[in-house]
């Protein structure tokens, strides 16, 4: 069999490519912006194809593995799809050979929380359990051995191509709201990449999901898995959330600190992932009660001078800023940065006390804004304007609604050089 890997850079790549070659069978490399042959791959036998691209590398190709940075819509994949030769992730590849039961968490917003709690509540009930897929290790390059479940956090690039049978013991999607339409072409095709998580699911699974999305719902009403709906602010019938201040998951009982319904319905739906994992009720109950929410997602920084900074750089769609503004009051908004081919309106609707747009979609907010608004070049011309206004009691909050390209190499470095800024202003306390 002859494979062609799509991307130099793909997360996993010398694992898939060692494997393909361990095999027996032949590899063909292209990479537009990397070309050559990545760190741990022998050369030998292994072809790296021009950086333009020509249909006829397809000849006598019979599968490809793709990174995420290349679209359906990229010449290698629509010349492959017109072909009819097979696409598949990293991820699908991995799956392949491994027999280890997995759980398997999607959505727009909330699925690395969502998948590092439920591996947390696993592993505090003595489950061996490994998050990986779009955090932690490539899947591909798993060693499941020592593992009971994988926790999966699959991104919707993973999951349309996916080209295996995932049959999760149980899966989520947390959420679908406009992202990623840049990649996929529509909303419509977005939401089809979702939906795939519990396509193959068997009856005795279990699939948690917001009872109040609309469009997820509707994807559950056709799932074959046991649904679950899933709150965090009441407790849906026949469903897992919350009363008062305990989650109810399963008919137990759970406590926790946090008050944001976002980060309740997160725990709600770990809870009910975990426990249809092999997870105890102490396990899950250990972790409810420690929970803080990680880096770069509503991640209060520091506070100077009476004024909160709270950095939520994760937040790269509108649907993550509109949630985070409304767990504050008094808010001086940072906004902005590389459009996925979203609209932004949204968030240009959003009543604050200040929005400061910046990056390349700065002016578009600001042409729009309904709140007072300034205009700034990068995220440090932000910061500043943020910080000229900012009055005790004011949250000065970055959660851009977009990714971060335009300026860093990641949503973390953005996020990290926010914190740094904060921590630069005299008398700043974490």
């Amino acid at each position: 069999m002859r494979y062609l890997l799509l991307g130099s850079s793909l997360r996993g790549l010398a694992d898939v490519a060692t494997t393909v070659m361990a095999e027996g069978h032949e590899l063909v490399l292209f990479d537009a912006e990397q070309p050559g042959i990545p760190e741990g791959v022998r050369s030998d036998g292994v072809d790296v194809l021009p950086t333009d691209w020509d249909a006829r590398f397809l000849d006598g190709v019979d599968r490809i593995v793709t990174s995420p940075w290349f679209p359906e819509t990229a010449p290698p994949l629509s010349d492959a799809l017109a072909a009819g030769v097979e696409v598949i992730t990293e991820a699908g590849f991995g799956l392949e050979r491994i027999g280890t039961p997995r759980i398997a968490v999607t959505g727009t917003n909330g699925k690395t929380t969502v998948t590092e709690v439920t591996t947390a509540m696993l592993v505090a009930s003595g489950v061996r359990a490994i998050a990986a897929g779009n955090i932690g290790a490539p899947v591909s390059s798993l060693d499941t051995g020592d593992a009971d479940v994988l926790v999966l956090e699959l991104s919707s690039y993973q999951l349309r191509f996916l080209g295996t049978t995932l049959d999760p013991l149980a899966a989520t999607i947390l959420n679908i709201a406009p992202d990623h339409l840049d990649w996929h072409g529509s909303m419509e095709a977005y939401a089809e990449a979702k939906a795939s998580i519990v396509a193959d699911s068997r009856p005795e699974a279990v699939f948690a999901y917001d009872d109040e999305d609309d469009l997820v719902r509707s994807i559950a009403s056709r799932a074959v898995a046991r649904s679950v709906p899933c709150s965090g602010t009441v407790v849906p019938e026949g469903g897992n959330g919350v009363e008062g201040d305990h989650l109810v998951v399963d008919g137990h009982r759970f406590t926790t600190s946090v008050t944001s319904a976002t980060y309740r319905f997160d725990l709600v739906v770990a809870a009910t992932l975990a426990l249809a994992g092999g997870a105890t009720v102490e396990g899950v109950a250990s972790v409810t009660e420690e929970f803080h929410p990680g880096r770069h997602r509503r991640e209060t920084v520091g506070v100077v001078d009476g004024v909160v900074y709270v950095n939520d750089s994760k937040a790269t769609n509108p649907h993550a800023t509109i949630a985070a503004v409304s767990a504050y009051d008094s808010v001086i908004l940072m906004v902005g940065g590389r459009n996925k081919g979203l609209d932004l309106a949204p968030v240009a609707d959003l009543e604050v006390k200040q929005m400061v747009a910046f990056g390349e979609s700065g002016p578009d907010i600001a042409a729009s804004s309904r709140s007072p608004v300034a205009v700034a070049h990068g995220l440090r011309g932000a910061f500043s304007e943020a910080v000229a206004v900012a009055e005790p009691g004011d949250t000065v909050l970055l959660s851009p609604a977009c990714a971060s390209f335009d300026e860093f190499d990641s949503y973390e470095q953005r996020g990290d050089v926010f914190r740094d800024l904060v921590h630069s202003l005299e008398g700043a306390s974490p």
